[in-house]
């Protein structure tokens, strides 16, 4: 299992073959690579799982929260109820 941030795709970018998208995470956007997923056609809106700048799954709204809350009960340091 890695850990994985969720992340909202706001659009592609040019170039890179198509491998770069532009996604937000917790409001600071990023560019991620989404090369590991060559099958999946992205488009903004859509929700995806990021380990090491690279998109590792595609999820939906609800599962990118159980992912931000899960993050968020790691760090703070409180133990799990």
């Amino acid at each position: 299992m890695c850990l994985g941030i969720p992340g909202q795709v706001v659009r592609m970018l040019d170039g890179y073959g198509g491998q770069l998208a532009l996604v937000d995470v917790v409001g600071e956007h990023r560019k991620v690579n989404i090369g590991m997923l060559p099958d999946d056609v992205f488009a903004p809106g859509d929700w995806v799982i990021i380990h090491m700048g690279f998109v590792v799954e595609r999820t939906d709204r609800a599962g990118a929260a159980e992912a931000l809350a899960g993050l968020k009960m790691m760090g703070s340091g409180d133990p799990p109820p």
